[in-house]
């Protein structure tokens, strides 16, 4: 199989390359490195130092054996994007290639605007290059639990529900409620895949709904050098990494408001295996698939305490702080998604967040007084209301 990755030099886009070459698949990346650019922009930079693009690939063939081809480009840029498509015809896509934070995009206005345009022009630029260039292509697209908010049901592993409205009944989209901009634009590319699927019929489509991913380490990841990037600070870092992070420079555990905020988490080895077999095992052609992924549920109360267990177990004085929550979400509620595709096609999580963290402080502890230099940008200043 013959992938094409946009995003290919992010947390999940770097060891899904790895993962996928090791497998004997070809694969060919993009990436404008606008993360990295993002990072510094807010005073902050991977915990691990990052090898430029073209170095990492060396170090994936000498390491690994693997060859991985690389292009620095943006995806919003058209004939670029159709030129890499045409030349590659990829048997799939995987879209990774957007502005991934909702804190980045709560920062001002300017921040929502840039992530509007980048994305939404961004998926339609990848639906335009499928059917311009081969309709057969399979897209599998990154979107996030998080287009579902925090509903009083049970999440369905669907995307049209049954519902009654006024006293009528109908088969409708499942609802949604993104907490920021980028949520929201999340939203916006699930409605422009399904239309663009329902008015073609030939769009094949994953559409994931993935939960927060925590971890260091994949099965591939056995040098310094393949490392992935790791995010920390407040508006790039996730939950479970930036505790960890914390638990090792000795900063309170950044816990925001009542820490009641539940989620569905998955380790990132986890998160490869699931991606893996979501790309081998396609749906059919012109079937729009949507996958919920995820492998635990928490709240970041739980979280905290898993960090600071784990830290004090290495020898760590791990404290827990509250925040006044800069977010505007609810802070105790119901959290039922439903999972059955992965289980489906053979998905069974290998790690576990209290053994998973660990791990992670292990790895990250080499690197303290780097870490260390960047305490300043991991405390909340990105505020919903302003």
């Amino acid at each position: 199989m013959k992938v094409l990755i946009l995003g290919i030099d992010g947390y999940l886009g770097w060891p899904l390359a790895l993962r996928l070459a090791r497998r004997g698949h070809e694969v060919i990346g993009i990436d404008n490195l606008f993360t990295r650019k993002f990072s510094q922009e807010v005073g902050a930079d991977s915990a691990f130092p990052l090898p430029e693009p073209e170095e990492r690939v060396k170090e994936a063939k000498k390491r690994l054996g693997i060859d991985i081809t690389f292009y620095k480009g943006d995806v919003t840029d058209y004939p670029f994007l159709k030129e890499i498509v045409s030349k590659h015809k990829p048997d799939a896509i995987v879209h990774f290639a957007e502005q991934r934070s909702a804190p980045y995009s709560m920062i001002d206005m300017d921040h929502s605007v840039f992530t509007v345009i980048n994305n939404e022009i961004g998926t339609l630029r990848v639906i335009q290059a499928i059917f311009e260039v081969d309709p057969t292509i399979h897209l599998l697209k990154m979107g996030t639990m998080g287009e579902y908010g925090t509903p009083s049901f049970n999440i369905p592993e669907s995307i049209y529900v049954d519902a009654i409205v006024n006293g009528m009944k109908d088969r409708i989209i499942v609802p949604r409620k993104g907490g920021s901009i980028y949520h929201i634009t999340k939203i916006h590319d699930t409605d422009f895949i399904l239309y663009f699927n329902e008015i073609s019929g030939e769009l094949t489509v994953t559409d994931i709904m993935q939960g927060p991913v925590y971890g260091t380490r994949t099965e591939e990841i056995i040098e310094e050098t393949l490392r992935t990037r790791f995010d920390f600070d407040e508006v790039w870092g996730t939950v479970v990494n930036r505790f960890c992070v914390e638990a090792i420079i000795g900063q309170p555990l950044t816990v925001y408001g009542k820490g009641g905020q539940t989620r569905g988490f998955l380790s990132l080895e986890d998160s490869m295996q699931a991606l893996t077999l979501l790309l081998e095992h396609p749906p059919k052609q012109g079937e729009y698939r949507l996958v919920n992924q995820f492998a635990e549920v928490y709240s970041v109360s739980q979280i905290a305490q898993i960090v600071k267990k784990a830290g004090e177990e290495l020898g760590l004085n791990v404290q827990i702080g509250n925040y006044p929550n800069p977010r505007v979400e609810a802070e105790e509620h119901y959290y039922n998604p439903e999972i059955k595709i992965l289980p489906s096609l053979g998905f069974y999580p290998k790690k576990r967040l209290p053994e998973e963290v660990k791990i992670m402080i292990k790895d990250l502890l080499p690197y303290k007084e780097r870490l260390e230099r960047y305490r300043h940008v991991i405390p909340p200043k990105t505020k919903w209301k302003k």
